[in-house]
Order: structure tokens, then sequence, then C-alpha cells
């Protein structure tokens, strides 16, 4: 499950990976993969997909295994759902070692 946030809703623009949150921006949230991780999110209700990268932690709602931005989520259909059922596809991987790809 998926589900979007925003700089209202993670109460300001600050990411773990030290980049600002943007509303717009491609990027998205996970607990484990390693930060600069590009993946890409299918909705399974409309197969819509977007790539995104991961700059944050979270999300820390059991069930859940990717937040992504609100504006991401407007583009993915979910907006006004919420919560959606999705897949996620690693595409590159950040070395967490060495930083490198």
């Amino acid at each position: 499950m998926a589900s979007w946030y925003s700089i209202k809703t993670n109460y300001g623009t600050k990411t773990a990976s030290g980049q600002r949150l943007r509303n717009n921006a491609p990027t998205a949230a996970h607990k484990t993969l390693p930060m600069g991780t590009k993946v890409r999110v299918i909705n399974l209700k409309n197969n819509k997909s977007e790539v995104v990268t991961i700059n944050d932690r979270g999300p820390f709602i059991k069930g859940r295994i990717i937040d992504v931005t609100i504006g991401t989520a407007e583009k993915l259909g979910f907006l006004k759902n919420g919560v959606i059922p999705v897949k996620v596809e690693v595409l590159s991987r950040i070395n967490d070692n060495k930083g490198k790809r």
C-alpha cells in the first residue's frame, strides 16, 4: 500500500536525506531503501506509473510500503483516495558504503 505526504502533512520541508521536500518533486519515503534509489511506483488500480527517487524515511503506518509526494499521487491518480495498492520496482540502487550506483 502507498500513501502520499506533503509539506503540510510532514509539518515542514525537512527530509531524512537533508534535501528539501517539494510537493511536486518526484520523490518518496521508504523505510529501508538507500537514499537516492530510483523506483517505479505502479498504481495497481489504474496501472499508472511514476519514477521517483527515495529521499526520506517512512511511511510509519503498518501495511504501507511507500509515501510519495502529493504531486506524484496526483499523477498516479490517487490523490482523493489517499491510500492505494501499488507495486514498487527498484530501478537503480545506490550503494550505501560508497555512494555509487
